[in-house]
């Protein structure tokens, strides 16, 4: 599981703990003679909300404010205004820093170098995406050595940065390099930081990911804050569930579809199954990860509480998952089957139909659980062996619930 935060947390916990440069900063709720004084100091402040969404300027959420009474009312607003469907914390206004240039850092683990890396550029801001490669300069980091001035400046140089600006932002990304790999941190980007028309730096906005399973992270000394949510009951009841345990992955997340139940495997491939499902007008009821080689009642306990959420409203039940390398099968097959003969057993027969595709170790004998279960149960059923791809299921699957649909409807009428 991964655990995200924003420049607020970062401004309150970390920035002062690595020495980062940052502008000053006030929190809502704050009286009105704090934030006049504060604009009277500063000059112009930025008003944001504390939120876990991308892009808040772009969706016009931040504003730049001057007038202590118009800062009063963005505060409060911004503090209840919806961003990217996520609901904020709170809000705060940071001071305004005129730049004349402004820097794009971050690091994260390379998937070339199978290590840390920081890349940088000096075309910072909203637009990092559009900066072109060769505007950019990565530096595998040595995990053990770290990231040193030398090499951070070495850079820079390459970039076209040179002199005292080069050794002044050379030190702080070697204070955000300590930061990122002291703290369990498995990505840390700033953008930007703003450099002055005096040589000063300040970091100015501001996003991490921390691999909740490092000992690092555990350890981090202060309590991550809980962001409003609009999680139903089942993704609710799925996340306490899933952090109860590290036998197997238990995650969820609710698409709001209507068709079709679907029980995956594999983190890779229960994104492309999805995907495929939602273009063929599956319309998945949610996303989903069970693999890791779950226990039999961990898996039992993840499809239970799946069909209680949401099996009397499906019109399929698929089960699919690319070929597993550790996960067995047949327990996992059997826990599943066993919750759906419980959740029958305790509420009304079902007619839907099962598509089933996986393969790995006790394949044969998981299929024969679910055929012996689906018998029992007089419910329909497809099953696909390894050789068939994972995409032909979904697509199957989701033609076949249409189907169904279609069927129901013209039923109901006559």
């Amino acid at each position: 599981m991964n655990v995200r935060i924003g420049e607020l947390v970062f401004l309150q916990q970390l920035a002062g703990r690595y020495k980062i440069p940052t502008p000053d900063y006030i929190v809502e709720p704050v009286s009105q003679t704090e934030i006049k004084r504060k604009l009277q100091e500063w000059g112009s402040g930025i008003v944001k909300p504390d939120v876990l969404a991308g892009k808040r300027g772009k969706s016009g959420a931040v504003h730049k404010v001057s007038d202590y009474r118009e800062a009063m009312q963005l505060l409060k607003k911004s503090a209840a205004t919806e961003v990217g469907d996520q609901m904020p914390r709170t809000a705060y206004m940071v001071q305004a820093v005129p730049a004349d240039l402004e820097i794009f850092s971050a690091f994260t683990y390379n998937s070339r170098t199978l290590g840390p890396s920081l890349t940088v550029s000096l075309k910072g801001g909203v637009d990092i995406e559009s900066v072109p490669d060769s505007e950019k300069a990565t530096v595998p980091v040595d995990v053990f050595r770290g990231l040193n001035a030398y090499q951070a400046s070495e850079a820079l140089s390459k970039l076209g940065l040179e002199g005292k600006l080069n050794s002044t932002v050379a030190r702080c990304l070697v204070s955000q390099w300590d930061m990122f790999i002291s703290t369990g941190m498995q990505t840390c980007e700033i953008n930007p930081w703003r450099m002055t028309k005096n040589d000063k730096i300040f970091a100015c906005d501001f996003k991490a990911i921390f691999d909740e399973n490092n000992f690092k992270f555990k350890n981090i000394g202060f309590e991550i804050p809980e962001y409003p949510t609009r999680e139903d009951a089942f993704d609710e009841e799925m996340r306490i569930w899933s952090a109860s345990s590290h036998q197997g992955q238990a995650h969820v997340s609710s698409l709001g579809g209507k068709k079709i139940l679907p029980i995956l495997f594999g983190g890779g491939a229960s994104t492309i199954i999805t995907e495929t499902l939602a273009q063929c007008g599956g319309d998945p009821m949610f996303l989903s990860d069970f693999g890791g080689n779950p226990p039999y009642e961990r898996m039992k306990k993840t499809a239970a509480i799946c069909f209680r959420h949401r099996l009397a409203d499906a019109s399929l039940l698929l089960i699919l998952g690319g070929k597993a390398n550790n996960t067995q099968i047949d327990v996992t097959f059997a826990a599943i089957a066993d919750a759906l003969e419980e959740w029958v057993g305790q509420n009304k027969q079902i007619k839907i139909p099962v598509v089933i595709g996986r393969g790995g170790p006790g394949l044969v004998q998981g299929f024969a659980v679910m055929k012996k279960t689906l018998e029992n149960l007089n419910l329909p059923y497809v099953i696909f062996g390894p050789e068939t791809p994972i995409t032909l299921v979904a697509a199957y699957a989701a033609k076949l619930a249409s189907l169904g649909d279609k069927k129901a409807k013209e039923s109901g009428k006559s």
